[in-house]
């Protein structure tokens, strides 16, 4: 058997990690200025201009003709079995886009709502195209990628709410907006939804508070783990972030800067920053190595 791994560019995976472990992306689209495009033809900065401009910027799922194409394609080049995860279904279409493809897909499909986003979700697809390379089973690359999943951490800091408002993707986060000038949000992806977690006054404190939270979920798991620090125009902050973390857990294995694209770019805005945590449960901390 082989099986593919497919998922969307919102795991913004690393375009080496995709060529690595040849994993299949489809692009969601994004409207700006009334004029669309998928999301590898438009870059970051773009976006955040845009944003800053108060361009008008939208994003819509991938088609189920995209996913039909793609899961056809990937059965022509001898595929006889895919996985495909994807963005959280609480904030996009594109799993039951994926899902309505695979209906029509000439292998079996297994759909996986990753109930997240970004690298959170790009680790746990990594996981499940390095177990199929080795020759598993659906059965088992699923496993492992709900397994990994199941066990990830996405904390976030926004410049402001009104870009999550704007799109619709605030959730339990809209009671924060009263007092959007005061605090300084920390947010996280539970559930599949953005909530609120704490409210501090500086974005100082918060990256702070955010960093000593990613390292207690690090501890309390007792698994090693890989990091991603997103972002969204904010390079200089990201790559701090990443070395506190690096100094912090150095049984860390990788610990990666990704900026966002504009997908999700588009919903939080310039000045973002987010890390994803995401323990390997195959790897357990070395005895007397655990932070």
């Amino acid at each position: 058997m082989s099986v593919r791994i497919v998922t969307d560019s919102t795991a913004y995976l690393p375009e080496a990690l995709v060529r690595e472990h040849g994993i299949e992306v489809v692009p969601l689209h994004v409207v700006v200025g009334g004029k669309e495009r998928v999301e590898s033809d438009i870059t970051p900065d773009e976006v955040a201009e845009a944003l800053r401009a108060h361009t008008v910027v939208t994003t819509s799922r991938p088609t189920p003709e995209a996913f039909v194409e793609c899961y056809g394609r990937l059965a022509h080049d001898g595929a006889t079995a895919i996985v495909s995860v994807h963005l959280s279904g609480a904030m996009s279409g594109t799993v039951e886009a994926a899902r309505l493809a695979a209906a029509e897909a000439p292998v079996p499909v297994e759909v996986i709502d990753s109930e997240t986003l970004g690298m959170a979700m790009g680790f746990a697809v990594v996981s499940g195209a390095e177990l199929a390379a080795r020759g598993a089973v659906t059965e088992d690359v699923s496993r492992a990628i709900t397994g990994r999943l199941s066990r990830t951490s996405v904390l976030f800091y926004v410049h402001t709410l009104e870009h999550l408002r704007r799109g619709g993707r605030i959730g339990a986060a809209s009671a924060l907006l009263g007092s959007a000038l005061a605090i300084k949000p920390i947010l996280a992806v539970r559930g599949g939804r953005i909530v609120p977690v704490e409210k501090v006054r500086t974005s100082a404190r918060a990256i702070a508070r955010i960093e000593a939270m990613v390292h207690e979920h690090v501890a309390a798991t007792g698994m090693a783990v890989d990091l991603a620090v997103h972002h969204l125009d904010a390079a200089d902050r990201a790559d701090t972030i990443a070395e506190h973390l690096r100094a912090a857990l150095p049984q860390a294995g990788r610990v990666l800067v990704v900026e966002l694209g504009a997908v999700v770019g588009a919903h939080v805005g310039p000045g973002t920053v987010a890390i994803a945590a995401s323990p390997r449960p195959e790897e357990p901390w070395p005895p007397g190595q655990v932070p």
